[in-house]
């Protein structure tokens, strides 16, 4: 099929790219529609849904689920950086060849 032909009822070429012509549908929604929803659902969710939530967290990750306690972890902790991560990463390793060159003395 020739580039620029739309392929039945989807409106786009046979590239998968929208045909001329094809609006490409609806699009995200306004931005104040986003607001809406968003308010709507903090509206919804008390202090106290939330400690009750954090507190089944918790129990979880204590009876040994890892999603939980990573979830848990980094709510209160703040996500570790790549950066952090690679900066005890040498850390570590400084410290295992200068434990290695003082079992070597």
């Amino acid at each position: 099929m020739p580039r620029g032909l739309p392929t039945g009822k989807t409106g786009r070429r046979s590239d998968g790219t929208f045909a001329p012509g094809n609006a490409g549908g609806p699009g995200r929604p306004p931005a104040a529609t986003v607001h809406e929803h968003r308010a709507a659902m903090v509206a919804a969710v008390t202090p106290d849904d939330v400690a009750d939530i954090m507190q089944a967290l918790v129990a979880q990750a204590k009876a040994g689920d890892i999603a939980a306690a990573r979830l848990v972890l980094e709510r209160v902790f703040g996500r570790v950086s790549d950066t952090e991560t690679l900066e005890r990463i040498e850390a570590l390793e400084t410290a295992i060849l200068a434990r290695q060159e003082d079992r070597a003395a």
